[in-house]
């Protein structure tokens, strides 16, 4: 069994995809070539977003809507502990200091509440990360940046095709960034991601960035990098729009299925709130004895995933200026999130062994989750 099952996925987009790839193939703009244009088109369409500006990836669009937000060092930028790295290394290295706020332990997402207590006169922006699959309190964080004249940049690497309140992941705040990393649920063969704006002097900016700060050829106007996405790798996005609402459907069936299946079951699923839907990048639940659950599930056949299993604060590379401080929430969740095989091929019979599986891992094995 595949944790993501990308083969049957590209069975049934093989034709375009080789279509696609093929058309570059023949018109050799390997580098912004005519697809990008075409994606960043369908992408701003999709999200109403005013502006797309497609880059190497997700971590790349973080640096990007950085830059663009003129972030230098020695300023602070407030996130999460809780997610992978990326956000919290591009604030990093650019000289500036993540600023940590603990999670709500329902959703694993950074908590609004705790976010105005941590704004100080040298806070630039605010990056909250929506974590597997669904978006943060997007209404709450626009509104304390708001009151304090601060941009906020939606890491929305796990949520693209998610919405809030009626509203597209990606178009919910100053600058939207995602990824296309391949096990993304909309995901090239490589590395890739897109910028998300309204604000076309910003736009801008990040297009200039994007080509080593150039606004014309060899006319260097900002410090910027290489950071286009290739043209073949923007033809795999663009055929797996085909059948992405299809996926979309699929993911939010197969959710709401293990929710429904695992009632009861000695492991806890993340929620998602009712104003908003989540595209299941993981699904995630919590179980106390997660070592021992890891092993019984690998004995019957199951691979699972943990993301994360340590909070940023306590990883080497970021730990320093955090000593003796906590993130209780984070820290619970590091020691028992575990994630079960998610994709939108994944059929009844294979969600219902997994389930089975599961449910025989003995409650009376589990200290229990409440």
């Amino acid at each position: 069994m595949d944790f993501v099952d990308l083969k049957t996925q590209y069975a049934a987009l093989r034709e375009s995809i080789h279509a696609r790839m093929q058309r570059v193939l023949d018109h050799g703009q390997y580098i912004m070539g005519p697809e990008v244009a075409e994606l960043e088109a369908a992408l701003a369409a999709r999200t109403a977003a005013a502006h797309c500006v497609t880059v190497a990836s997700g971590t790349e669009a973080l640096l990007i809507a950085l830059l663009a937000l003129r972030v230098k060092p020695g300023d602070e930028v407030v996130t999460t502990p809780f997610s992978f790295a990326a956000a919290a290394e591009m604030i990093a290295l650019i000289g500036a200091r993540p600023v940590f706020i603990d999670v709500d332990e329902d959703t694993a997402n950074i908590a609004a509440a705790g976010i105005e207590a941590a704004i100080t006169p040298r806070t630039r922006a605010i990056i909250p990360v929506a974590l597997y699959g669904q978006p943060a309190d997007m209404d709450e964080i626009n509104a304390i940046a708001a009151r304090h004249g601060l941009p906020v940049i939606e890491d929305a690497a796990q949520s693209f095709g998610a919405t809030y309140k009626g509203r597209q992941s990606g178009n919910l705040a100053t600058i939207g960034c995602t990824s296309f990393f391949p096990s993304k649920p909309l995901a090239c063969y490589g590395d890739g991601g897109a910028l998300f704006t309204g604000d076309a002097a910003l736009a801008d900016a990040m297009r200039a960035i994007r080509v080593h700060g150039q606004e014309g050829r060899y006319r260097h106007t900002r410090v910027g990098v290489g950071g286009r996405m290739d043209s073949i790798q923007c033809a795999v996005v663009l055929a797996k729009l085909e059948r992405f609402d299809w996926e979309l459907r699929r993911r939010g069936e197969i959710g709401a299925r293990y929710d429904a299946l695992l009632a009861g079951a000695s492991v806890a699923p993340l929620k998602v709130r009712p104003d908003r839907s989540s595209v299941y990048a993981q699904y995630t639940v919590r179980v106390a004895r997660r070592a021992a659950f890891e092993q019984h599930m690998s004995a019957s056949g199951i691979p699972t995933a943990v993301h994360y299993p340590l909070s940023l604060h306590q990883q080497p590379a970021y730990a320093a200026g955090w000593a003796g401080r906590s993130f209780p929430v984070a820290e619970r969740l590091a020691r028992e999130v575990i994630s079960l095989p998610m994709h939108a091929d994944l059929d009844e019979e294979a969600q219902q062994r997994i389930v089975d599986a599961v449910r025989h891992f003995a409650p009376s094995d589990d200290a229990g989750i409440q």
